[in-house]
């Protein structure tokens, strides 16, 4: 904020300590919205109703944070299903994810100002005790520069914020003394030498104890980071120099943004997701706003809102008026080249683009905000989470969600914004799927694959830092929460900082040096702050007529081409041909591919984005060609469908996808690797079997355990340590010979999930499972009549309770495959498989591959659709039964030979990739 108590480029004065949750809703940078146009459509919440579902928010954050403190702390992060810490360098290793993990009780910083919000001022006393007794930022440990700052520094300062808002109000914190900003200042100077490049972009890893490019240090060699990872770092940088005078920070991290500002590409005005630190080449020249770039934007604007510095609203408007002419395509984002920005470089979404419509908020551009806001909530109501990444039309791309809070995010900013009541519908049905779907007895895990309800041994910090944050908000009112949430801005962690900042220790100029403004057109920039009127036409029913066009976006009525088609018709004209309705079979489509490239420029353009898509579209299929996992679940007591493990289906036995699940008691097959006749059949008659890998085919183990009786089987890895975190899943393979008298349904668990299955039958003894293609609802499972005589726990809290109390003493318990019982399988490591064995029946990974079941629409350019996948998969199918090792690559076959007549064309659009236009 400016001195003078105003800004410019407001049309309204605003004090010093301005109201940030109003700003971050834009319109109330200018005034309170009237009770009129908070009526957007839906039911308004009664204020009982708005209670309970807080304090149910309440409950699950005690869930959460008091089992990453019972069970994991001082650890990094809780891992839920196996109720213990995740430890670096003591868990396989998940490649970049672990960068985020320092050995500084990641979860506990991430939480402080948290549990402020949350008004549990005794316990955040506590937490700062522990985190100045107990945290060591001195480890030698490779660490991400950006999950660094955004997570511990803005912990830290978050933690600092909060805590001498509390001493003030002189009822708690009085003995605090600055000391979460001393930890702050010695982790920034610890991660200076991470900017000392050319360029004044980071490295994006440091060693906390050793820094960059020593021999210790093991980092300083990359030549790369993402945009933003390096522009994401202004607000913490220049909170911490405005909180303690040392303005290096600020001017380290203004110096980052100066440098991609001037590297944005000035056609386009956009930037790469990926940059060399030492050139300032772009590296990977695709844009959009989701990973890779996504913060940067958002700090450019909030680094206005809290420095007061007009350069960065400039900048911010800049890239915003590119994002909307190249990238929104409502209600889609799609990512674009920088140089070609009319061509689109992907046909899928990832999920952290769900904070974007937060951001429009705070810009004040409601109305795409609510359209992305609602695609992404049909995807949700579809998936019951936002997979990591879903296509064009909706299918899922990457099926992984680790529990992240960006669309409660964008739906807490648009309820601020709008006042409407069906953001509070929303936010009920993100609460309902946590419990119902990711609830488990340690906590909360991360989604495996939302197709299949699978779970993940995951919970982030950043779940607890902003999940609960903002879900709580969004049901508070003013008096539920202790201070004044309007007098701070969220950083991208959620973490809070002071709007005062921006009149503290201003010796920085404001001024840029690095850019000339003069060769922009600023017209268009938005100088005025929004007002109810722009923002709310007469209509209160504004937001849900904005909606109400996308409530079927994500059915099966042809989603993409509805918006496509309907345009046209409206303009006079057909819609361009798009590589994913391509038919090779319709003479039209032929008609069209001949024209491209020859009739006039708009041709040409089409046939270079339609080259484009196929290529993208090959590539697209030939990864999604695996098919979904299968999932194991755990329902009888303590669990009732809690523990959902991820399984590797087979190429043999009853196909899951096609039948109904099979349930039943587990028991161990004697001999344990089932290579022969089974010398406990009376242990596993009627049974689901559990056998190890090796020593023989699969189909061998399935027809030895079918024999004795089993209505199930289920192998496990003989692999120690093996997870379906760090491998990928595979199809088990026959034995090259007629697979048709298996009749019993097959599974394949890596050794971690299958450990946890033996564990639970050396602490319970009868443990039954339920084998199917996707989870079961719990609340079925416990409504099941054959339920009926298990001993259910009284309540819910009761069976959460007593869930927990297992899990620790499972996870306490000797693994069972580490040794040999009278009453268990022999030790799993006695023997190794042979690899000849199992891979020469098509068992490599690479080779095992089978084509997703889920349903393809297309959309002919008559606006009808044809299920292509349907008759793809017949065929495939048909082609198995032929061949039990066929290669699963034939499906994309269609498209490979279309190609193979373009590749003259195709040659020459990649080496337009790497023009510099």
């Amino acid at each position: 904020m400016s001195e003078a108590g105003g800004r410019r480029g407001c049309g309204c004065r605003v004090p010093q300590r301005a109201s940030w949750s109003l700003v971050a809703a834009t319109a109330a940078l200018c005034l309170v919205l009237a009770t009129s146009v908070c009526t957007a459509g839906a039911a308004p919440m009664s204020r009982e109703e708005k209670q309970k579902l807080g304090n149910q928010v309440l409950e699950m954050f005690d869930h959460a944070y008091g089992n990453y403190m019972e069970h994991a702390y001082p650890a990094d992060e809780l891992m839920p299903l196996t109720c213990r810490g995740r430890v670096r360098g003591q868990e396989p290793s998940r490649g970049d994810v672990d960068d985020a993990l320092g050995k500084f009780s990641l979860t506990l910083i991430d939480s402080l100002d948290t549990l402020v919000v949350l008004n549990k001022t005794k316990e955040f006393e506590d937490a700062v005790r522990k985190v100045l007794r107990d945290v060591n930022l001195d480890n030698d440990v490779v660490v991400s520069v950006f999950e660094t700052n955004i997570r511990v520094l803005g912990g830290l300062l978050g933690g600092h914020s909060l805590a001498i808002m509390l001493k003030e109000k002189g009822e708690h914190m009085q003995w605090y003394n600055d000391e979460l900003l001393q930890m702050a200042k010695q982790l920034g100077y610890k991660l200076l030498p991470a900017f000392n490049t050319t360029s004044g972009l980071p490295y994006p890893r440091i060693n906390l104890k050793f820094g960059i490019r020593k021999p210790e240090a093991r980092t300083g060699t990359e030549t790369d980071t993402c945009t933003a990872c390096a522009g994401t770092l202004i607000l913490e940088f220049a909170a911490l120099s405005r909180f303690t005078g040392a303005t290096i920070f600020e001017e380290y991290a203004r110096k980052a943004l100066d440098f991609l500002w001037e590297k944005r590409q000035r056609s386009s005005n956009l930037v790469g997701v990926t940059i060399n630190i030492h050139t300032g080449d772009w590296v990977r020249k695709d844009s959009g706003v989701g990973a890779g770039i996504d913060s940067y934007y958002e700090y450019l604007l909030k680094a206005y809102v809290l420095l007061g510095d007009d350069s960065f609203l400039e900048r911010f408007n800049t890239h915003y008026d590119a994002i909307m002419r190249y990238i929104s395509q409502p209600p889609l984002l799609l990512d674009v080249h920088i140089h070609k920005p009319m061509l689109n470089a992907r046909t899928w979404m990832d999920a952290l683009l769900a904070f974007f419509p937060g951001l429009q908020v705070l810009k004040g551009d409601i109305r795409p905000a609510i359209e992305t806001h609602e695609m992404l909530y049909q995807v949700i109501k579809k998936h019951n989470f936002l997979p990591e990444a879903f296509t064009t039309d909706f299918r899922v791309h990457w099926a992984q969600h680790p529990l992240r809070p960006e669309f409660a995010e964008s739906t807490y900013f648009l309820y601020k914004a709008t006042g409407d009541p069906y953001y509070l519908e929303v936010g009920k049905t993100l609460i309902e799927n946590l419990n119902k779907y990711a609830r488990v007895p340690c906590g909360f895990a991360a989604m495996k694959d939302v197709r299949t309800g699978s779970h993940e041994d995951r919970m982030d910090s950043f779940f607890l830092a902003e999940m609960f944050k903002y879900l709580y908000l969004l049901f508070a009112d003013k008096e539920d929460i202790i201070f004044d949430i309007e007098d701070y801005i969220f950083t991208t962690e959620a973490h809070l900082l002071p709007l005062w900042l921006s009149t503290t220790n201003r010796s920085i100029s404001k001024k840029n040096t690095t850019s000339e403004y003069t060769e922009l057109d600023d017209s268009n920039f938005d100088w005025t702050c929004p007002n109810t009127q722009i923002l709310f036409p007469n209509d209160p029913l504004y937001a849900q007529s904005i909606r109400e066009p996308l409530k079927n976006v994500v059915d099966k009525s042809c989603p993409r081409g509805i918006i496509r088609v309907e345009e046209s018709f409206r303009s006079g004209a057909k819609p361009p041909l798009r590589a994913r309705d391509f038919m090779a079979t319709n003479p039209e489509h032929l008609e069209i591919l001949k024209k491209m490239g020859a009739a006039s420029s708009i041709d040409a353009e089409d046939g270079l984005r339609f080259m484009q898509e196929m290529i993208e579209l090959s590539s697209q299929q030939q990864k999604e060609q695996q098919l979904p996992p299968r999932a194991v679940q755990i329902i009888s007591h303590p669990f009732f469908g809690r523990v959902v493990l991820t399984a590797g289906p087979a190429q043999f036995g009853l196909d899951l996808s096609k039948h109904k699940e099979t349930r039943g008691f587990v028991a161990s097959s004697k001999p344990y690797n089932g290579c022969s006749e089974l010398t406990n059949p009376e242990a596993v008659v009627g049974k689901i079997a559990l056998i190890q890998r090796g020593q023989c085919m699969f189909a061998e183990k399935a027809r030895n355990i079918q024999n004795a009786g089993a209505i199930g089987g289920i192998v496990i890895d003989d692999n120690e340590g093996s997870s379906s975190d760090t491998a990928p899943l595979f199809q088990m393979a026959g034995d090259g010979k007629d697979t048709d008298d298996i009749k019993i349904p097959m599974l394949f668990l890596f050794s971690k999930e299958g450990s946890i299955i033996l564990d639970a039958i050396r602490e319970h003894e009868q443990v039954e499972v339920l084998l199917s293609d996707k989870a079961r609802d719990r609340a079925a499972i416990l409504k099941d009549p054959e339920m009926e005589n298990e001993d259910q726990p009284s309540s819910e809290n009761d069976s959460q309770n007593q869930s927990a109390e297992q899990m620790l003493s499972l996870s306490q318990t000797v693994d069972l495959a580490d040794q040999e019982s009278p009453e268990n399988p022999p030790d799993s490591h006695s023997e190794a498989s042979p690899a000849d064995s199992e891979e020469a029946a098509g068992f490599a990974p690479s080779e095992q591959i089978s084509s997703s079941t889920e349903n393809h629409e297309t959309t002919s350019l008559d606006g009808e659709c044809t299920d292509l996948d349907n008759h793809l998969q017949e065929q495939s199918e048909t082609e198995e039964d032929s061949s039990p090792n066929v290669s699963w690559g034939t499906k994309a076959q269609p498209i490979d030979s279309i190609l193979a007549d373009w590749n003259e064309d195709i040659e020459a659009f990649e080496m337009m990739e790497k023009d510099e236009l």
